[in-house]
């Protein structure tokens, strides 16, 4: 009987701790994917006036956004 509580017990803590893994999983390519966001805002909130750079930013952060997003889901999967 105590070996089964305690079987039970260790079990739960370990599945506490995969769960928690599970739900910390790449930390550094969701903070990427949170400054990614932020930068579109300011470019978005940005005056229009230069010379097309600001455009070219915006859209080479969307394409950045898009390809963390899309690397996450191939992490996820593998």
């Amino acid at each position: 009987m105590r070996r089964t509580v305690l079987v039970a017990a260790v079990a739960f803590v370990l599945g506490g701790f995969a769960q928690q893994a599970q739900a910390e999983r790449q930390p550094r390519m969701r903070d990427a994917m949170a400054h990614l966001e932020k930068a579109l805002s300011a470019l978005q909130n940005a005056s229009p006036d230069k010379g097309g750079h600001r455009v070219k930013a915006l859209a080479l952060t969307e394409q950045a956004i898009s390809e963390v997003r899309e690397g996450i889901k191939h992490d996820n999967r593998n």
